[in-house]
């Protein structure tokens, strides 16, 4: 009995711990609980935590205005993925991702390019170049784990995500992850400013496609939403949310 209540007891200890990892993806993102019901209710789990272990990775790369304790955690992150390729794991996502047969080693040796992405880009292929080997690692793990929409190729995985990455970092750096070319021209036009003039280049050049998977395809929409509607930070309406992700899915 004893030996009983201690497993419940470390079950939930574990639950919690994932929980409250999940739980920062989903303070980030609330529409997800209106744009979930697009999701098949069994990949529901995986699909918040493959995005909150995303976020982490992001946030690690691009938070904060020191960039050591990003680096070292992405350090972490490397040792941690080639241990889920190995049956290991340490973080608590692990528990409903580690199983799951995914190219998680692939992505640890595509971490190092996230942490060098930290340096603000020269010009607008730069900013995209330097996220290609880590979008192309993250396609394939969608991939993976929820199989694609049928009629689409891998290859189609590859802008969306580049897009939302690159959302992603706005959110987190502000001006600083404007291209340089971008502030230079900004500064020539006296205009709004160089993060509104970033934004206004990546809507320009978002892929019509949303992605290969459902859930990308949902994460795809609403960011990008969020930068039309002039601010990647602020949370969508439930209304506008749900016709974001309707017309995500169906695209």
């Amino acid at each position: 009995m004893a030996g009983d209540a201690m497993t419940a007891a470390a079950a939930a200890e574990r639950d919690d711990a994932l929980e409250d990892f999940t739980g920062k993806w989903r303070a980030r993102w609330p529409e997800w609980s209106v744009a979930e019901v697009f999701v098949p209710r069994a990949q529901r789990g995986t699909a918040v935590a493959w995005a909150s272990l995303q976020q982490e990775l992001t946030d690690a790369a691009w938070g904060g205005s020191d960039a050591a304790p990003g680096e070292a955690k992405l350090g972490w992150w490397i040792e941690e993925l080639q241990g889920w390729s190995q049956g290991r794991r340490r973080h608590p996502l692990g528990l409903a991702l580690q199983r799951q047969a995914a190219p998680w080693k692939a992505l640890a040796v595509m971490l190092p390019s996230l942490r060098d992405s930290r340096e603000r880009p020269g010009d607008r292929n730069e900013a995209f170049e330097a996220l290609t080997p880590l979008a192309e690692a993250i396609g394939a793990i969608d991939l993976a784990l929820f199989g694609p929409v049928p009629g689409q190729l891998a290859e189609a995985a590859v802008a969306p995500i580049l897009s939302s990455l690159l959302e992603a970092r706005l959110v987190l750096q502000g001006d600083a992850a404007v291209p340089l070319s971008v502030v230079a021209r900004s500064m020539a036009r006296a205009g709004e400013g160089a993060a509104a003039e970033w934004s206004r280049e990546l809507l320009a050049q978002w892929p019509a496609r949303g992605g290969s998977t459902v859930p990308r395809r949902l994460w795809t929409a609403l960011a990008h939403t969020r930068l039309q509607r002039g601010d990647a930070a602020r949370p969508l309406s439930p209304w506008t949310a749900l016709l974001a992700a309707w017309r995500g899915a169906r695209n």
